[in-house]
This record gives C-alpha cells, sequence and structure tokens, in this order.
C-alpha cells in the first residue's frame, strides 16, 4: 500500500464569536492539542475549511474528526460532513454542561465557563483515544504502549501540514480532488507498474477508491482519468 502520513484525529471547533459557548469550544480544543494529545492530534481551521482549504478538507476525508460545537446549530460538525464527510464524533457544549449555564462573556469567561473548558477537553480526549485504538494511562499521562515519555507540546499542529498526498483530476469536464493518488502512483511506479501493465488501469481505480468515494455509475471516467494521468506521471519519471 502507498506510503501515507500517520493517521491522527482532527479537532474542527465552533468559530461563532458571539458567544460564550464557542470560546469554550476553541480554548478546550487548544487543551486537548496542546496537552492531552498533542501527538495523536491535528487542529482544522473552520474559516479556512469553509473558503476551500484543500489540506483542510483532504485530512478531514481521509482521517476521524471530532466536531466541538458550542450549540445545537452544530456549524463545525455540519461544515465537515458537507465538505469532507460525518464526523466521526461529535462534542456539544450546552449538552455537556447545560444550555442555562452561565459561562461569561465571549472575551472573558467566568469560572464556570473555565470549568467547562476542562469538562468539554476530557470529554474530547477519550473520544481521540478510542479513534486511533490506543489506551491511554491517566497516571502517567502516556498511551500505555509507550515507555518514553511524550515531549511537551508547545503549539498546535495544522492540518494544512498533514502531509496527505492530494490531486486535482479532471473527470468529465469536472475537476475533482483525490486524496492519496500520487502516493499511489509513486508506489505503482515502484513496484514496476506501468500504463500498458495488463490490469493496471482497474487496479489504479479500485487502490484509489481505498480512500475516495467513487460512485460505480462515474468509475468508467474515473478509471479513464487515472491512467491518463498516471501516464502523464511515468513519463515525468522517465524524461
Amino acid at each position: 500500500m502507498p506510503d501515507l502520513p500517520k493517521k491522527k484525529v482532527g479537532i474542527v471547533a465552533c468559530s461563532g464569536e458571539e458567544m460564550a459557548a464557542g470560546t469554550v469550544t476553541r480554548l478546550a480544543a487548544l487543551k486537548v492539542l496542546e496537552q492531552l494529545r498533542s501527538a495523536e492530534t491535528v487542529t482544522i481551521c473552520l474559516p479556512l475549511f469553509l473558503a476551500g482549504g484543500e489540506g483542510d478538507r483532504a485530512f478531514a476525508r481521509f482521517y476521524p474528526t471530532i466536531a466541538i460545537d458550542g450549540c445545537d446549530k452544530r456549524c463545525a460538525a455540519r461544515a465537515t460532513e458537507k465538505y469532507s464527510g460525518k464526523p466521526a464524533a461529535s462534542v456539544v457544549v450546552t449538552e455537556l454542561v447545560g444550555a442555562e449555564v452561565n459561562l461569561g462573556t465571549p472575551r472573558r469567561l467566568n469560572e464556570t465557563g473555565r470549568q467547562a473548558v476542562d469538562t468539554v477537553a476530557e470529554a474530547v480526549a477519550p473520544l481521540v483515544d478510542n479513534l486511533l485504538g490506543v489506551k491511554w494511562s491517566r497516571r502517567s499521562g502516556a498511551a500505555v504502549e509507550e515507555t518514553s515519555q511524550p515531549e511537551e507540546a508547545v503549539e498546535a499542529k495544522c492540518s494544512c501540514g498533514s502531509g496527505i498526498p492530494v490531486l486535482m483530476l479532471s473527470v468529465a469536464d469536472r475537476r475533482e480532488t483525490l486524496i492519496a493518488v500520487p502516493a499511489i502512483f509513486e508506489h505503482f511506479y515502484q513496484q514496476g507498474k506501468r500504463p500498458d501493465t495488463n490490469g493496471v488501469a482497474a487496479e489504479l481505480l479500485q487502490t484509489t477508491r481505498l480512500y475516495n468515494s467513487i460512485a460505480d455509475e462515474v468509475a468508467p471516467a474515473y478509471e479513464a482519468a487515472l491512467l491518463r494521468e498516471y501516464s502523464h506521471y511515468c513519463q515525468k519519471q522517465e524524461a
């Protein structure tokens, strides 16, 4: 299989700035990213995600995501589902601490609001473990499989630099974004598979479908487009 980046969990936090619960989501996400599960998570910027950031959208399609929303409008979860895929898990501040609780103001949380940050972050951390299949030791503050102490986090990592390979492909007069395809091309080339190899077109399509949703009715068009792009890739490698 292609050599793809290590699996992590993307954290998508509500970007609402008019309510204190929105501030709680962002601070809770930051605590997970920098303190509780720094090595296992990356942040997905919701405004960039909505604006069409390919790195963030590709990450959310390839890796599991957790949406942290401030209220039952679930803007972060809805945006993730619309542009990439349904979040693997979802947390709503008002469902955890109550809709009528006074959390302070968006600019300054009160003591209840600060406690809500801890509550939400501690609810998200085990969700990360479940998605990655990791058992976490509260006593040692590390994954039980690891013997070394985790490095102290100094900043949250962004999915923009996650290294997920993306290819813009023309399919039936449309531009489609496919993840993992550059790595698939490299993998096939290293195995000695060339465009004229028997069955390589079907195998390219089959492997690409492991990482991308391709409907049966458009599969032939994707197969032809993938073979065309792979031919160009091989020509560049051999030039």
